[in-house]
């Protein structure tokens, strides 16, 4: 097992002890650390704190994800999705909302917004050649195969 670090941020405090919804979850989730309430109008986007900050081993990557009940009942989801934290970034972990739904998005103080998942990175060495091998597929994609 892989330590992660966490650090709560002084507009955290009293939110967080990071944990999964259930012992089957794939993600921690991820809630608003918001002063006040926020009203994010539709196709409107917006940038929510979440009041901690990570410490990852090099080898890892966290991806912020949706939270698939308030995009199916609201149609608000994360614009960048997955949105992409590098092992050593030590910022503050935010969310970039989107309201796709024709009514306004209430956000509240400690709202569950998104979710948060860990991964571990291969060690990949990108080399360049004058000619790559063929495959059956080729060069077709957006749709080749079928849609």
């Amino acid at each position: 097992m892989n330590d992660i670090f966490y650090k709560i941020l002084k507009n955290g405090t009293g939110l967080y002890n990071l944990k999964k919804a259930t012992s089957g979850s794939a993600g921690f989730d991820l809630v608003a650390a918001i002063s006040t309430e926020e009203i994010l109008l539709p196709q409107e986007t917006i940038l929510i704190p979440c009041g901690f900050s990570l410490e990852m081993p090099t080898n890892f990557e966290a991806q912020v994800r949706p939270r698939s009940g308030i995009a199916l009942k609201n149609s608000v989801t994360v614009l960048n999705s997955p949105g992409t934290i590098d092992s050593d970034y030590r910022g503050e972990i935010c969310v970039i909302l989107i309201n796709h739904g024709k009514d306004p998005f209430k956000i509240e103080r400690g709202m569950r917004v998104a979710q948060i998942i860990f991964s571990k990175l291969p060690d990949i060495k990108l080399k360049e050649v004058s000619k790559i091998k063929e495959s059956d597929r080729g060069d077709g994609g957006f749709g080749s195969t079928g849609v």
